[in-house]
């Protein structure tokens, strides 16, 4: 007699497959999930894979960890999603993917999750398979992985950006967990730097890679460099890296009133693909 699938329930190790078929569909929308699961994400611990199946098929999912991120959900699954979610009350910092899943998402588990920081939508996701170079845009030569040896040169840089950008700093007191995050992409090759004078100028992370596609995040220009052109030649340098030896598609997604950097986005060649969401909690 076979067995019978709960239609809704936390995936273990033998969904792995399943999980991963589902996050293919759409490889561009789903590549942070599929990293992380990947790392082990559907047995690592401090986060939680919940889906949905319709008989013996996978066909809606939601990671839980320091973000809730929804897997090809529909209004059905979403409802029962949200039944789990809201048992994961205050555990992540964000809700963040494709719009419309996780605005609605949103809706159904914002009751008794209290107050948010902001909501952001929309935000371009915008990719390329093409490198700069075949648009017209030179690549800054100085673009390269950043070094474990830099990890400090790189701290500073990244922390000024997740301020800026979240509106909080990444850690209090001692900067060694931080830190330790940071040299973890630099082993996996997965941050770019353009180093000048003992400084980090400008810097790039590869936040997720799965699916043949790279998610580019963390960009950030220094300072009293930006309004120089530094920041167009430098993401084209990254992005010629990343589609020669990582991934055939670059993706990111970006806050729609940051006009700067859509246009530097745009002049290298990066085109929306579609809109996502980031609720931040």
């Amino acid at each position: 007699m076979l067995r019978t699938r709960t239609p809704i329930r936390v995936l273990g190790a033998s969904d792995m497959g399943a999980a991963m078929d589902l996050c293919a569909r759409n490889p561009a929308d789903n590549c942070f999930v599929a990293a992380r699961l990947i790392e082990g994400g559907l047995t690592g611990p401090g986060s939680h894979v919940v889906g949905v199946y319709d008989g013996a098929e996978l066909v809606s999912m939601c990671f839980a960890g320091a973000n809730v991120v929804p897997v090809e959900t529909t209004p059905r699954t979403r409802s029962a999603i949200a039944d789990r979610v809201r048992k994961w009350h205050r555990r992540a910092a964000s809700f963040l993917g494709p719009a419309e899943q996780v605005l609605p998402l949103w809706e159904l588990c914002e009751v008794g999750w209290g107050a948010v920081r902001d909501v952001r939508s929309p935000q371009p996701h915008l990719a390329t398979t093409r490198p700069p170079s075949q648009v017209g845009v030179t690549a800054d030569p100085r673009v390269r992985l950043a070094r474990l040896d830099e990890a400090d040169l790189v701290l500073p840089a990244a922390e000024h950006m997740f301020t800026q950008e979240i509106g909080y700093p990444p850690y209090r007191g001692n900067p060694r967990s931080y830190r330790t995050l940071l040299e973890k992409l630099i082993d996996r090759r997965h941050t770019y730097v353009i180093v000048e004078r003992g400084q980090v100028i400008f810097k790039a992370d590869l936040g997720s890679v799965a699916l043949g596609c790279a998610q580019i995040q963390g960009v950030w220009v220094h300072p009293e460099r930006r309004g120089e052109g530094l920041g167009t030649a430098a993401m084209a340098g990254v992005v010629e890296n990343v589609l020669h030896d990582v991934a055939p598609m670059a993706t990111l997604y970006v806050n729609h009133y940051n006009l700067a950097a859509r246009a530097t986005y745009e002049r290298i060649g990066m085109q929306q693909i579609g809109t996502f969401a980031t609720v931040l909690l």
